[in-house]
């Protein structure tokens, strides 16, 4: 766990970090009624700020909604310029939900891994114009995975992200692939899941294709051999001797003629029957298997995404709202109950050992943004280093 590194998002509902505050001791119970009062002044002003952010986003976002079922009256800009402005715009929505970015170089290692669910998962990442990917909440889990019908069974350690929002600009040309029927050449996909493994993010977008792996090609491919043989020494027997002699004389090598009886026939039209039949079984059985593959992949991803394209907005700006408002409470509620003048980094270690130590809660608690906000809010001022209350 120690190789996990401490994120900024704050696990508790904003509802709970008020009542955890006036649970702590530190404010007198007369004065805990004028915390509550402030503390819905800072959510009604984080709520008109973030409104306006919501606005713009949609507007942004209208010309290039896949899903949309409204009529653009006008283009003031090209789809190229407002893609640009939009993935700036949700980065700074995302930066304030506490959203970390997935680099290049670890969407790569995450899609050369492993897949957890027992597949083998290829994405063609030259499809898209854009791809970014960030997420919130880092852990360490442990699953067991069983296999040989459940005899064996492994204890499998996997880093796992509690959300990833995906961002994925579609090539303005695209004409060809899995993805040129169902997305409009151009258009931005938004995808937000739940619970996704770091080696199985390869699962989020919309042109995965489903594979098999050399161990499930070797489970197919060493019984069809063993039952190829068997059909070829058993039912084919008296097929390939009458081949045989056909295909030697046509060749000249031996001046008897085959005669083609009744029997003949049937002896060969069972053979290639037997042929055909062993073929359509050993393509059925390759099918078959790759389908349950793609069932998994389905069935898993149902219960994973939250949200998609425009609604990823919606619960964007609630969980950056959240997040705003417990920053600012926090703060002010640590700030108020100090005895003295703090600094910036005694106030921020105060309140990460209060979760450490109080709710068993590791965070990187974001003081210098969360003092910004109560500068602008002129609830804190700032003398020689020093904060404290207005």
């Amino acid at each position: 766990m120690s190789s996990i590194p401490l994120l900024r998002f704050i696990p508790f509902r904003k509802a709970d970090i008020i009542e955890m505050c006036l649970a702590d001791g530190r404010l007198p119970t007369e004065r805990h009624d004028k915390f509550r009062s402030l503390a819905g002044e800072i959510q009604q002003h984080f709520h008109k700020s973030f409104y306006s952010l919501q606005e713009q986003l949609k507007n942004l976002y209208a010309s290039h909604d896949p899903d949309a079922d409204t009529r653009l009256l006008t283009l003031d800009k090209n789809q190229q310029q407002t893609s640009a402005e939009l993935a700036d715009v949700l980065a700074t929505l995302l930066d304030k939900a506490n959203y970390e970015v997935i680099d290049r170089v670890a969407l790569q290692a995450a899609l050369d891994s492993e897949s957890m669910f027992k597949i083998r998962l290829h994405v063609n990442l030259d499809e898209f114009d854009e791809v970014l990917l960030y997420c919130r909440g880092l852990s360490q889990r442990e699953e067991t995975i069983k296999s040989c019908f459940g005899l064996l069974k492994k204890q499998l350690k996997f880093i796992n992200y509690d959300r990833v929002m995906v961002y994925i600009r579609v090539k303005g040309d695209l004409n060809h692939g899995p993805i040129s029927t169902t997305l409009r050449p151009g258009s931005v996909m938004l995808k937000l899941f739940q619970n996704v493994p770091l080696s199985d993010v390869e699962m989020l977008f919309p042109n995965t294709q489903v594979g098999m792996r050399l161990r499930d090609k070797l489970l197919i491919g060493i019984p069809a051999l063993v039952s190829g043989g068997i059909v070829l020494t058993t039912k084919l027997g008296a097929t390939l001797v009458l081949l045989g002699s056909l295909l030697g004389y046509w060749l000249g090598s031996h001046n008897q003629p085959v005669n083609l009886d009744k029997g003949a026939l049937i002896a060969l039209g069972a053979g290639i029957g037997a042929v055909l039949g062993y073929l359509w079984k050993q393509f059925s059985s390759y099918k078959n298997r790759k389908l349950r593959f793609s069932q998994s992949l389905i069935k898993n991803l149902y219960f994973k995404l939250l949200d998609t394209n425009a609604g990823v907005f919606y619960r964007l700006i609630n969980d950056a709202e959240e997040s705003e408002c417990k920053e600012t409470l926090l703060a002010y509620y640590f700030l108020l109950t100090s005895k003295e003048p703090i600094s910036t980094e005694a106030l921020d270690a105060i309140i990460e050992q209060w979760f450490e130590k109080t709710w068993q809660c590791r965070l990187d608690f974001e003081i210098e943004d969360a003092l910004k906000k109560l500068r602008d809010l002129s609830l804190a001022t700032e003398s020689n280093g020093l904060w404290v209350c207005s």
